[in-house]
């Protein structure tokens, strides 16, 4: 396996870690890449990756979701969501051709998701490829915050009606 294989490897295996476990420190991901990156170079571009992935992630994000027709990213399956991260950040803003990087992330896909796993992200960064110069369309205005009814209600109960002096089962 090439070093690049290989950190791309360990790469989706940190991303992986910290969508399931957020609280875990940079320290901790650091570590895991240096105890099993082969070398100094897979350790280094490993690194490179994940802090790529990790300080452009709300962007990669919005460019995932915007071509993955019908599919937000909670629907999507953990590694399958991590493999398009990484792949879409190397299509962005690295100098790897995107041929490269979609085999890569097929492959990744391969062994790590399920049995459509390597198509669905075939598809999706390919579609990434083709759309990445347009410019993202601008993040919804942010919404009031809905008042639960309970909140809505006047604090004192509305008054009962008096009852009638002349109904037997009044109170």
């Amino acid at each position: 396996m090439s070093l690049r294989k290989q950190a791309r490897f360990l790469v989706v295996q940190m991303l992986y870690q910290i969508d399931l476990n957020p609280d875990i420190s940079i320290n901790e991901i650091r570590e895991m890449i240096e105890e099993h990156g082969r070398n100094k170079t897979a350790r280094t571009f490993a690194w490179e990756l994940f802090t790529g992935v990790m300080e452009f992630k709300q962007q990669l994000d919005e460019h995932i979701v915007r071509v993955a027709e019908n599919w937000t990213l909670k629907r999507m399956a953990v590694t399958d969501r991590n493999i398009l991260r990484l792949g879409t950040y190397e299509l962005l803003h690295t100098d790897t051709p995107p041929a490269v990087v979609i085999d890569e992330a097929v492959e990744l896909a391969r062994e790590f998701g399920s049995a459509h796993s390597s198509q669905f992200v075939n598809g999706i960064l390919d579609k990434v490829v083709q759309r990445k110069d347009e410019p993202l369309p601008p993040p919804p205005p942010p919404q009031a915050e809905e008042v639960p009814p309970e909140e809505t209600q006047p604090t004192d109960p509305e008054p009962k009606p008096k009852p009638r002096m002349n109904n037997p089962w009044a109170t």
